[in-house]
């Protein structure tokens, strides 16, 4: 294979299975495509204004030696299919599990994870304000979990937060190759200057909470819409 075409099978295999399974008869997601459609798009528009903005100030740079070459707003077209593919693989496997596996409402277990997280992402955000990446991400991040948890008051944290330690297994996977594992170069470069220059191999710290804020506006909304529905039934 090309090496031009590396960003586009990343985005194919995350989106794979989870569209072929979407459609078996125990599980059904494409029933679900309503509520996950407008939120999906939603938050990859809101992405999208970030990543160009973050490409054009130098935050994080694409390698052309491993996209097909399409550019839009100077990113290249993997990356915006990224926004498609990565929350629907996502989201699928948040519904599955909420499907075979019955969670407790109690939220206060949950809540506490989120008051630690915001504690944490705020203090780290402020420490590190020049730091771009590391303060946007964790304050953009300790600000939806405190919506969520203090006026919202949500209960299916705990169902979010489960699912989103089983996501790191793909999530090391997909972005370890993004980020350089296993290649002569990464596809996605990023500056350290305006991270906190802490890898997880050749993984920066700050995408764990990147994809964390990612996943949770996904899943946010992809929750109201069914909630209202059910309202309005």
């Amino acid at each position: 294979m090309p090496e031009r075409y590396t960003y586009l099978m990343v985005d194919a295999l995350c989106i794979l299975f989870p569209f072929v399974f979407s459609f078996h008869p125990k599980i059904r997601f494409y029933t679900q495509w309503n509520y996950f459609v407008l939120p999906s798009i939603c938050t990859a528009l809101f992405f999208l204004v970030w990543d160009i903005l973050f490409t054009k100030a130098g935050v994080w740079s694409f390698n052309p030696s491993y996209v097909v070459g399409i550019y839009l707003f100077g990113l290249p077209i993997e990356e915006y299919l990224f926004f498609l593919c990565i929350p629907y693989a996502c989201v699928f496997t948040y519904y599955c599990l909420n499907l075979f596996i019955q969670f407790r409402k109690s939220s206060k277990p949950a809540n506490i994870i989120s008051f630690i997280l915001i504690a944490y992402l705020t203090a780290t955000a402020l420490r590190y304000l020049p730091q771009l990446y590391t303060s946007i991400t964790f304050l953009l991040l300790a600000i939806l979990l405190l919506y969520l948890t203090l006026i919202r008051k949500v209960t299916y944290m705990a169902a979010f937060y489960i699912s989103f330690l089983i996501i790191l297994i793909p999530f090391f996977m997909s972005n370890g190759l993004l980020t350089g594992t296993g290649l002569s170069d990464p596809v996605v470069s990023y500056n350290n200057k305006y991270n906190l220059g802490v890898r997880m191999m050749t993984i920066p710290f700050e995408d764990t909470f990147y994809g964390m804020l990612l996943l949770l506006m996904n899943v946010s909304g992809f929750e109201y819409l069914k909630r209202r529905s059910i309202m309005e039934s």
